[in-house]
């Protein structure tokens, strides 16, 4: 692979500087102009005791003159998603070795969502991404760490990972842990979820339940949709900050393997021509990012944590380029949730690359952007085949599934600071019904499986936004419910909370301003009449504007749920879903 482009060629920095004729000389002075930070930790007579720390992890006298490399595994044995990171992270340290810098394997924490789903310790989900981000930040800046390389493998994890990578700013390559093998019948974590609310209903024997239970999810890996994982993963890659198809690999495959020692002298190559993530994550690199997600028909959560994501690196990106962008770009994938293949059958047909060259030449994707091979997004794809004849995964763009975004900006006096529904056109574009109101998933879950919900309701879940919950939970139990009830075409939800990348239906999510901090979706009451329209963006209670300002004024602010810890620490500093649910914008 090669990956040095003449953009980075000029100037380029000496290998080595060598002092001599001192005790300084000795003490490991070479390579210092590719040793930025960890020269500072390692260098020179009074970093002694810090070199004697390090030998006993494995350093030897040559090692201090190379690179330091940080590792950031998020191996853990918590889920099935990152079961196997560490092999990974035992790939991508051999190769940074053989290619001439010093890798240090780290951990950082990862939680589940699909095993915490519906759950109060849901709440901690949204909250590790912030935790992830401060390891990255705390680990590598307090080490003096000259670069990162990162393995994710789960929801929160990526984003966490990126954006401890861009606060730090130094030359940075993002590896996926690969997607998950489908079970039996082309099941997949969703089909447990929806198999519950089948069960309800009737539909599923106790047998068929067990048998799904049993064999979903057949090994590492993660969730095998076009769910939150992958589509981080895809928008990844699509910004620049993974190497060519690290999306698009199964977990256990060679590709994965050799995307870790690829890694490896990629990195080293960013270090020698200072490559940073700012030089990467540029307003036009999201941009390209958001148009590969809306084109594979991704989560809403990418929504979240783009904005997330352009906040730590100072990138200016606002809830209403989600519209603008969407306006422009059709949904072109046919994957799960809302579609029919998963992703172990789009890596087969080439993943992302074929899809991201078509777009290309169609003048939708920004060719300029820099990318961790050293090469532009163009470059990357100069030698990119074709999808293959006859596949129907992904259409030709003048054949869509939609014309434009499935990621819909919603607003209206129910939602002044916006909500994010995913709107594939499957669903209908709009929806009007009464208001059913829930204080909590765990509330409307019980009110679907025990017949409480019927057709024709809007459900609203509230105070489950990231203050109010806190943390923002996932409705994936409910949506999933109701899906495997067979309501799905018949109710609406909105919440303040957000969604799963396997909830599908006729859901709104990130409603601003959540119920705790007052705003309109904490006066609805039952029976309100709701309507939803994705062609007009608007999300409305039928109330009179007197009516409203009544009740918010009448309305009384519930005592916190956590007042110790680090949910109530979320909770004092965490922004709106508009804003990306960030903890440090205003520090």
């Amino acid at each position: 692979m090669v990956y040095i482009s003449d953009r980075f060629r000029a100037g380029t920095p000496q290998s080595t500087r060598t002092v001599s004729n001192s005790a300084e000389g000795s003490m490991h002075m070479t390579n210092k102009n590719l040793r930025k930070y960890s020269s500072i930790v390692v260098d020179g007579v009074t970093q002694a005791p810090s070199r004697a720390m390090l030998r006993a992890v494995g350093f030897e006298d040559a090692d201090f003159d190379k690179p330091q490399i940080g590792i950031a595994s998020t191996w853990s044995m918590v889920t099935p998603c990152n079961m196997h990171i560490n092999k990974l992270a035992e790939d991508v340290n051999k190769a940074t070795d053989a290619a001439g810098g010093k890798g240090i394997i780290y951990g950082c924490i990862t939680i589940s969502d699909g095993i915490s789903m519906g759950t109060e310790g849901m709440k901690y989900s949204l909250v590790s991404r912030e935790v992830i981000a401060d390891e990255i930040e705390t680990v590598s800046g307090c080490m003096g760490h000259d670069a990162i390389i990162a393995i994710g493998g789960c929801d929160k994890n990526m984003p966490g990972l990126l954006m401890g990578m861009a606060r730090l700013d130094r030359p940075s390559i993002f590896i996926y842990g690969g997607t998950i093998q489908p079970g039996p019948n082309h099941t997949n974590v969703i089909s447990v979820f929806e198999a519950v609310g089948g069960h309800a209903a009737g539909k599923v024997s106790d047998i068929e339940l067990k048998q799904i239970e049993d064999t979903a999810i057949p090994g590492p890996g993660s969730c095998g949709g076009m769910y939150t994982a992958n589509t981080m993963a895809s928008a990844i890659e699509a910004l620049g900050m993974s190497l060519p198809n690290s999306s698009a690999q199964d977990a256990i495959s060679q590709e994965k393997v050799d995307d870790c020692l690829q890694a490896g002298e990629a990195i080293m190559h960013l270090i020698e021509h200072d490559i940073k993530p700012s030089d990467i994550m540029t307003r036009a690199a999201f941009d390209n990012a958001i148009k590969v997600v809306i084109a594979l028909g991704g989560s809403t959560n990418a929504v979240l944590h783009l904005l997330a994501m352009a906040h730590s690196m100072k990138v200016k990106l606002e809830l209403e380029d989600f519209t603008t962008i969407g306006r422009q770009t059709p949904m072109l994938a046919d994957l799960k949730p809302s579609g029919k293949y998963l992703m172990s059958e789009l890596i087969k047909i080439g993943g992302i690359q074929p899809l991201m060259k078509t777009m290309l030449e169609a003048g939708m994707l920004d060719g300029s952007c820099m990318t961790v091979t050293g090469r532009t997004t163009a470059e990357n794809l100069a030698d990119v085949a074709p999808y293959p004849a006859g596949q129907d995964i992904i259409r030709p763009l003048d054949n869509p599934i939609k014309k434009d975004s499935h990621l819909v900006v919603l607003k209206g006096n129910l939602s002044p600071g916006g909500a994010v529904a995913k709107i594939t056109g499957k669903e209908g574009l709009s929806f009007s019904g009464n208001a059913r109101v829930f204080e909590s998933e765990e509330e409307c879950l019980r009110g679907v499986l025990d017949g409480t919900v019927v057709k024709g309701d809007v459900l609203v879940i509230r105070y489950e936004g990231p203050r109010g919950a806190p943390g923002m939970r996932e409705m994936l139990s409910p949506t999933a419910a109701i899906m495997g009830a067979g309501l799905g075409n018949d109710v609406a939800l909105i919440t303040d909370g957000r969604f799963s990348g396997g909830s599908h239906g006729f859901v709104v999510g990130h409603v601003t301003p959540e119920a705790i901090e007052g705003g309109p979706i904490a006066i609805v009451e039952n029976g309100d009449r709701i309507s939803i329209d994705a062609e007009t963006n608007e999300l409305k209670l039928e109330l009179s504007d007197e009516e409203i300002a009544t009740r918010l004024a009448q309305w009384e602010k519930p005592a916190p749920r956590y007042t110790r810890g680090v949910l109530a620490k979320y909770a004092a500093m965490v922004t709106s879903a508009s804003e990306g649910a960030v903890t440090d914008k205003h520090c």
